[in-house]
């Protein structure tokens, strides 16, 4: 009973200096949010019933859409390459491929009609002062306005994957990828680095990315950070939140609400810990092995220490 008296005194002691240490410090030094379910409450509700088809003729249409945006799986390339993109509006403008699954029908919908208000940057884009988000509002085809976004959300749901297969990767790319890259991961603000036979090519790439990551910088305020080892630096909670809505962690960031919807944002939180530590997995079944041993070595050492001290106690 001795033994197991000092190794709880001992468990009590460890635990105790690990709280003030991590947890209780941390929450000291670093703002707590909680999550809003992505539920974007702040924004309205669609209203209006909305129709694919109608939506196509906006989106290809009035609504000028493909005069920025790439819509690949329509068979639509970028007007532009990434860089040229982002020199002319400071990031490349997304794929529109899968933003109805990635992206919230709220979001996407207050993100058509107003930019500045959907991203959160209205102190940034403020039309008083002359300076207006990058991407234009749409005022409507002649129609009611409502309907007519609707249609064009109902559209973008339309064409894209389910959400059983949009995978990590794509979550992220589409999300996230066009600020940040993931050096780990291979990825560049612009897309995967190839692998290149000529050193010269290779040059050529990164001079592209550079040249993407001044005109990044120059719209953002400073370059967005490599998110490959993010997940371990900041934890789950604070880059879920965030992403939600950055200006309840950083007032007056230039980082835009993202407008994912929750089970989009965990395969974004999926992809960053695949990253961050690629043998998660294999350490985590390890681990389970070697929690069973350790019980199982525990146990028969009891057994043995009572076996050899029996006589003396």
């Amino acid at each position: 009973m001795k033994e197991l008296f000092i190794l709880a005194v001992v468990t009590v002691f460890t635990l105790a200096t690990y709280y003030l240490v991590e947890p209780f410090a941390h929450s000291k030094m670093h703002k707590h949010v909680e999550s809003e379910k992505f539920a974007y409450a702040d924004l309205p509700a669609l209203t209006k019933k909305g129709d694919a088809n109608r939506g196509k003729d906006l989106v290809m249409g009035a609504g000028a859409c493909t005069g920025c945006h790439a819509i690949k799986v329509a068979g639509l390339a970028a007007p532009m390459d990434p860089v040229a993109t982002a020199q002319s509006y400071g990031v490349n403008t997304p794929d529109l491929s899968n933003a109805g699954v990635v992206y919230d029908a709220k979001f996407l919908a207050a993100l058509i009609k107003n930019p500045a208000h959907a991203l959160k940057v209205e102190h940034k884009y403020d039309a008083a002062s002359g300076k207006v988000h990058p991407m234009a509002q749409f005022g409507g085809a002649g129609g009611d306005l409502d309907q007519e976004v609707a249609d064009m959300v109902a559209y973008l749901q339309s064409i894209a994957v389910k959400q059983d297969k949009l995978t990590p990767k794509m979550a992220f790319e589409t999300a996230c990828g066009r600020c940040h890259a993931m050096k780990y991961e291979n990825w560049t603000q612009i897309g995967d680095k190839p692998s290149f036979k000529m050193k010269k090519d290779e040059l050529a790439f990164d001079i592209q990315v550079i040249d993407y990551q001044d005109a990044l910088t120059k719209y953002m305020g400073k370059l967005p950070p490599d998110l490959s080892m993010y997940i371990r630096s900041r934890g789950e909670h604070y880059i879920s939140t965030f992403v939600e809505n950055p200006q309840h962690l950083i007032e007056g960031t230039a980082m835009p609400r993202v407008g994912v919807t929750a089970e989009t944002a965990e395969k974004v939180i999926e992809h960053l810990a695949d990253a961050g530590d690629t043998k998660r997995v294999e350490r985590d079944e390890v681990g389970k092995k070697v929690m069973v041993f350790i019980v199982i070595f525990a146990l028969f050492a009891y057994l043995w220490k009572r076996s050899i001290w029996k006589d003396l106690h």
